[in-house]
């Protein structure tokens, strides 16, 4: 049912993130040596930098795998070609809007950043 490396990627993931956030709890307390505006200055940069990169991630892999479809879909019957070229297109723009969404977000955590 499960391939085994995926279920230990799985669980590593996992781990890894849950063992990543044993350290926001082993700070002191506000004023002794807890957080301050940088660390909130530094994960809104963090942030800024993971949304584009995402975006551009899985815009990117959306797009190639929509385009890989389509031209496999005309290169087996060419008299669909208009049929499909159509809705591909359409398909390619939104994808577009949502990295560009997520651009314009980046840009506003960017903006928090003093």
């Amino acid at each position: 049912m499960f391939d085994k490396k995926k279920l230990a990627l799985a669980v590593s993931s996992v781990t890894a993130l849950l063992l990543s956030s044993t350290a926001a709890f082993a700070e002191e307390a506000m004023g002794v040596g807890g957080s301050n505006a940088f660390d909130v200055q530094a994960a809104a940069a963090i942030g800024a930098g993971l949304a584009i990169a995402l975006a551009a991630l899985g815009g990117a892999l959306g797009q190639g795998k929509a385009a890989a479809a389509a031209l496999e879909g005309i290169s087996r019957n060419p008299g669909a070609a208009p049929r499909i070229q159509t809705p591909m297109i359409l398909g390619l723009a939104l994808i577009e809007s949502l990295v560009l969404f997520a651009f314009a977000v980046s840009f506003l955590l960017y903006s928090k950043i003093p």
